[in-house]
């Protein structure tokens, strides 16, 4: 093979090891290789205050003070879940975002994807329920044209909706007080507004990716990759080193009616056949999928963001000019650049100590001897290596499949050291080996909503999230199934359901898919399987221009909500992408039960309840004034396309 970049190469090879200098259009463009010196500290003693928010320091800026029972830090989709289920379950919570908008790496900044349990598809049946699925069918239904800035203003609605929820957008935590191993007071600021604010917490969740509040309230973590004999791990290295995973600048672009030029800045990388011999770029279609432009595993990810996105934006530019102008792909005449991002999308950097270590071991058996399942993931390890791009000759990633999907430990969520901080997202107690496999957004997300839950729970209760762990793990499971969250091996048991004690009757049904099985605690089946949800033919052939079941009780409870859940499709993938012709609906999906009423039956008569229509949620809830019922009745008209109406689950509540 012609090697036109050999000096280059080689150049690169001694760059990697003495310190990385290149100058670039006049300028001096400097990456050292060497990581600075770095305190992983596990001393949670901190000063009582912040000298910055005291009178004089920074007199141009004002003050505000308040107190909330969660902070979370953080708003990419962990962050966002953790304040959401925090704020519906009744915590009065503040969210922080560094960033204008709400999503982090699956934001219109950067826009990465969702992926998570069903690993893209192939693992069908085990997408994400709760929090994740209820926020990717709003994206579906109301953004049917991929517009990802829509997206952004999708997760900022839901946000602004919840009363118990407040949000600082463009505000970064910058100093925490600590007494006792706990956190006391935290510091944020937003330069835009010239404002300082000081929050007394009850618990915190460090969602922010980087652990930036676990890093001033002095929380336990560890960066890099153990080596094997740390956890016996298969997939560790034989010897670790304090490498990571990189970070990726996205483009995307679209095609045109006639050819759009394209003249690459001086500063672009020239990128040969050698750089893509393992990032091959198929033909006929560029709009999306270069996520292979990773750098920064071998650098200071924090630190070095600035010259790591010099860097990745000189490689983006160099591939685009490599595809338009190099002659070899002369069928993009008509493509042309659409956005470029210029906030990297980190993959890792600390990763917190919790009550437990997750690891290699527990994401291939060992969650199934552990009693404190909250969410569960799936995606496969998924190792890249740390010189990401550079690494010309290896491939960008290696992946294992995980032999099913697990659960995620509460354990893992939780400080070991810092009494009431969580901690969600890809910062979390993994070891190495487990992070790549955690870290996707949607198991992160499901981590957010497992500790905004338990924050509320705590916050109910009166504890820590240690003592929550000790007395009230299983009634933390049952609220987390109640909102729909997958937890693998626990099944609805909540003395609070009526529905558990009622007899189950239906119009007519599918052979195999009885009535009985809205009640038997389960919410989902694998694709083609009616083991867990009812299902009657309606309309059509059929004769029926309804289906309905029922929840009949010897005796009239005192009802006032009727939970129902729909099936939304799990066999098939679901994300916003910047690819067209993905295998995903993007509109309220088939299966969706899209027009029903809910109706009750007292001793007076019948009365509707509810009555809905173009509905695209999986989860509903009615409620209603209480009142003595001896049965509820789902009526169901239409579907968003099925010929069949499909129901996981009916739960009635006092």
């Amino acid at each position: 093979m012609d090697r036109p970049s050999q000096e280059r190469r080689a150049f690169l090879g001694v760059a990697g090891a003495l310190g990385f200098c290149l100058g670039v259009d006049g300028r001096r463009f400097h990456l050292d290789a060497r990581r600075p010196d770095r305190t992983v500290s596990r001393d949670p003693g901190r000063p009582a205050r912040d000298r910055r928010f005291e009178p004089g320091a920074e007199p141009h800026m004002r003050r505000t003070e308040r107190e909330v029972d969660l902070l979370v830090a953080g708003g990419g989709m962990s962050g966002v879940c953790a304040a959401l289920a925090a704020a519906r379950n009744g915590a009065r919570t503040l969210l922080v975002q560094d960033r204008s908008r709400l999503g982090g790496n699956a934001s219109s900044e950067i826009r990465m994807h969702i992926v998570g349990a069903d690993s893209h598809g192939s693992r069908a049946g085990w997408r994400e329920g709760g929090l994740i699925e209820e926020i990717r069918l709003a994206d579906a239904a109301g953004n049917p044209h991929r517009a990802w800035e829509l997206f952004d203003l999708l997760l900022y609605d839901l946000v602004t909706r919840e009363e118990n929820l407040e949000l600082l957008l463009d505000t970064s935590v910058f100093g925490a007080s600590t007494n006792g191993g706990r956190v006391t007071e935290v510091f944020a600021r937003c330069d835009k507004t010239e404002t300082i604010h000081r929050v007394v917490p009850k618990l915190c969740v460090d969602a922010t990716g980087d652990g930036r509040l676990g890093l001033e309230a002095g929380a336990a973590f560890r960066e890099g990759r153990e080596p094997r004999a740390t956890y016996d791990e298969s997939l560790a290295l034989e010897e670790g080193d304090d490498k990571s995973q990189g970070c990726s600048i996205l483009f995307t672009a679209r095609e045109h009616e006639g050819p759009v030029p394209f003249t690459a800045p001086p500063w672009a990388r020239e990128i040969t056949e050698d750089d893509l011999l393992f990032r091959g770029i198929p033909r006929g279609n560029y709009e999306y999928g270069y996520w292979w432009i990773e750098l920064g595993g071998e650098y200071d990810v924090i630190r070095q963001n600035e010259e790591l996105r010099f860097e990745l934006l000189r490689i983006v530019l160099g591939v685009w000019d490599w595809i338009k102008n190099s002659g070899e792909r002369p069928d993009s005449a008509n493509w042309a650049l659409e956005t470029v991002g210029m906030v990297p999308g980190k993959r890792e950097s600390r990763r917190f100590t919790g009550a437990h270590v997750q690891t290699q071991h527990d994401l291939e058996g060992g969650w199934k001897d552990r009693d404190d399942g909250v969410s569960i993931g799936g995606w496969g390890f998924d190792e890249h290596p740390p010189g990401g791009f550079d690494v010309w000759d290896q491939p960008p990633y290696y992946s294992k499949p995980v032999p099913e999907p697990y659960n995620v430990a509460f354990e893992a969520l939780y400080s070991a050291n810092v009494s009431n901080l969580f901690f969600a997202g890809r910062n979390a107690s993994n070891s190495h080996v487990a992070f790549t496999s955690t870290r996707v957004m949607a198991t992160c997300a499901a981590m957010g909503q497992a500790v905004g839950t338990a924050a509320a729970l705590c916050v109910e209760k009166g504890v820590d999230p240690a003592a929550l762990r000790a007395s009230w793990m299983p009634e933390l499971q049952q609220r987390l199934l109640r909102d729909d969250q997958t937890i693998r091996g626990v099944t609805n048991a909540d003395s609070l359901d009526h529905a558990r004690r009622a007899t189950v009757g239906a119009s007519h049904h599918l052979p195999e898919a009885a009535p009985g099985h809205v009640i038997d605690g389960h919410v989902r089946d694998l694709p083609g399987a009616w083991t867990h949800r009812w299902g009657a033919e309606l309309g059509g052939d059929s004769g029926h221009g309804e289906a309905w079941i029922e929840l009949a009780w010897d005796a009239p409870v005192e009802l006032s909500r009727v939970q129902v859940t729909f099936c939304s499709g799990f066999h098939r993938e679901l994300t916003l992408s910047a690819q067209s012709g993905r295998a995903v609906v993007r509109g309220p999906q088939p299966e969706t039960v899209a027009d029903y009423e809910v109706v009750v039956r007292t001793e007076h008569g019948e009365e509707i309840v509810a009555s809905v229509t173009n509905n695209h949620q999986r989860l509903r809830r009615h409620d209603f004034e209480p009142r003595s019922v001896r049965a509820v009745r789902l009526r169901v008209t239409r579907t968003n396309g099925s010929p069949q109406a499909r129901v996981y689950e009916v739960r009635c509540y006092t």
